[in-house]
């Protein structure tokens, strides 16, 4: 069985753990649309719930866009991620403004108690990007500023975001990185420099933050034409759309990757928006939403579990072989 919705679209999604219950939150635009490209100004942040990370119920949406004028949120709620404290939860999310016709990214919040009922903080957009480090809107650049899919975790005292960036200097093709920026209380945030290093891409896209076995996977997804020219020609002009990661010492890093740094990818882009977590009997597993199968269509579902495996120097292994 996969995450299906009858009438809907999905695909990006992040999870919020609550004992036993495994709540998705994701991405959805009508099936309705001519063209599922369209699906990207359509968004709602759809709600489901499960115990196995198989059989899901679909639950009330969480988010829409907003519908007052000339807010960073009027046009698109997208990608985020959801962090808990003092029985709170609290939802970052993305962004864009119709008076901007979404060329801007920003990222704001939602707070809960119950994960159903979700009210927009009233200082929106939480998280401002600084031009000391990262790209503003230039199209003779780069066709949007690049500030979403904001990945919030805990760690040592503080509170850490890592976000889909792109750094100001640099060719076009290679400014791609994973932001930065922390809090001490999920309300004030500061903005510091990138933790990646610039060159292999255009952007890191969904960051995510795994610990396995005491090492740290930042698992990202890229599409293959994001790929830079320096790293198509140092791997041959292999391309691959999909679930890539790299690993480190400490959640900031440094990071660094493998000499195969694909997890879940392939030519068609069959797979994307991986995510890796422990299933209920503590085996890690990824899913990912499934954008391509055998015909030529958009499929729009996000996929059962997949078992990862993990080699003795580290690196990540989907069961089955897939890549």
């Amino acid at each position: 069985m996969t995450l299906h919705v009858e009438d809907k679209w999905v695909w990006d999604f992040w999870f919020a753990r609550d004992e036993a219950d495994y709540h998705i939150f994701y991405l959805q635009a009508p099936r309705s649309l001519e063209n599922p490209d369209l699906r990207h100004w359509h968004t709602t942040i759809g709600h489901a719930i499960s115990k196995d990370l198989i059989h899901w119920e679909i639950l009330p949406d969480a988010l829409v866009p907003s519908k007052h004028a000339d807010v960073f949120d009027n046009l698109t709620v997208w990608t985020g991620s959801i962090i808990k404290q003092d029985n709170t939860w609290y939802m970052f999310y993305t962004g864009t403004k119709r008076e901007e016709q979404g060329k801007v990214q920003r990222i704001g919040m939602a707070i809960s108690e119950d994960l159903m009922y979700w009210r927009r903080h009233q200082d929106n957009p939480i998280m401002v990007i600084d031009p000391h480090w990262y790209e503003l809107l230039d199209e003779s650049i780069w066709y949007e500023q690049a500030w979403r899919d904001p990945w919030v975790f805990e760690y040592d005292g503080r509170f850490h975001a890592l976000i889909t960036a792109r750094t100001n200097k640099g060719t076009p093709d290679t400014r791609g990185v994973i932001g930065y920026a922390c809090s001490v209380d999920l309300l004030h945030w500061e903005v510091k420099p990138p933790i990646t290093k610039p060159g292999e891409f255009s952007y890191f896209e969904v960051p995510n933050l795994t610990c396995i076995n005491n090492k740290w996977y930042l698992i990202f997804c890229v599409e293959a034409e994001k790929y830079s020219k320096q790293r198509m020609k140092r791997l041959g002009y292999r391309q691959l759309s999909g679930t890539h990661y790299m690993i480190a010492e400490h959640p900031l890093g440094p990071f660094h990757a493998f000499p195969d740094d694909v997890l879940l990818a392939d030519v068609k882009a069959s797979y994307y928006s991986g995510k890796i977590i422990q299933n209920p009997v503590g085996h890690w597993v990824l899913l990912a939403s499934i954008q391509f199968g055998r015909g030529d269509g958009f499929i729009g579902d996000i996929s059962d579990p997949i078992l990862i495996k993990v080699g003795s120097d580290g690196e990540l292994f989907v069961v089955g072989g897939k890549k």
